[in-house]
């Protein structure tokens, strides 16, 4: 999956991605980080169809998906987790999953796995299996909102802030629990502003700007480049050690 010169714009002259370009190896991990406006979140709405390039192209599999709706992603194997809350709040925690299953919903067998699968990865989702989503905690909603996308076994998982305002303890599981997406063939596109949580899972990050590409590297790179590391502690108002 990749942008290629993209450039996008709200209200047709509000410009917040300016010629980006960004190539997500397949089955590995790739962060996205930047300060604050610098067009993160509009990246991954991007390569998801919410929005689209008047410039640049989106690509998967070397197909051009300028203009395609979000839904046509999900039959392309693609998730999507955004930083808001995205569960039906009234709803069981078991029909939120089962709405991820949607698309074979007619498959009665996929189904069972799916969930079986997500009450194995999370056990507190089998325990609370028939409560209300809005009556769990922020970080077991998050793992909700998880196990639902990856009840589609999805080839990429887009994750947008997936540890934002969500407790320490639930923060460090969902961190570990990224770091095992590609080992099962999941390509991980993550936005955060964690800068080291999201170095530290990442095999690859590009850093934006006011909407343009500023660097990209391995993880090596943050480590060694004081002048990158000095960039960072701007954004963050604190030194890098």
């Amino acid at each position: 999956m990749s942008l290629d010169r993209v450039s996008v714009a709200y209200h047709g002259d509000i410009s917040i991605l300016d010629q980006v370009s960004m190539s997500f190896r397949r089955g590995s991990v790739t962060g996205i980080i930047g300060p604050n406006g610098a067009g993160k979140s509009t990246a991954l709405k991007t390569l998801y169809g919410f929005l689209k390039p008047h410039h640049g192209d989106i690509r998967f599999k070397d197909e051009r998906l300028n203009g395609a709706p979000p839904y046509t992603f999900i039959e392309r194997g693609v998730s999507f987790v955004p930083q808001n809350r995205s569960l039906f709040g009234d709803l069981s925690v078991e029909d939120n999953l089962r709405l991820g299953c949607w698309v074979f919903r007619k498959d009665k067998a996929r189904v069972r796995r799916a969930l079986d699968a997500a009450y194995a990865q999370f056990p507190i989702l089998g325990e609370k299996r028939h409560d209300a989503a809005s009556s769990m905690s922020g970080g077991q909603q998050r793992f909700l909102e998880l196990a639902r996308a990856l009840a589609l076994e999805p080839e990429v998982i887009l994750l947008d802030e997936p540890t934002a305002m969500i407790a320490p303890r639930f923060s460090k599981e969902i961190y570990d629990f990224i770091r095992t997406l590609p080992s099962r063939g999941v390509t991980v596109i993550l936005v955060d502003q964690n800068v080291r949580q999201c170095a530290a899972v990442s095999d690859y990050l590009y850093v934006l700007e006011l909407g343009r590409n500023r660097a990209e590297g391995g993880r090596e790179m943050f480590e060694g480049d004081s002048q990158l590391q000095r960039l960072i502690a701007e954004w963050l108002e604190y030194r890098i050690d």
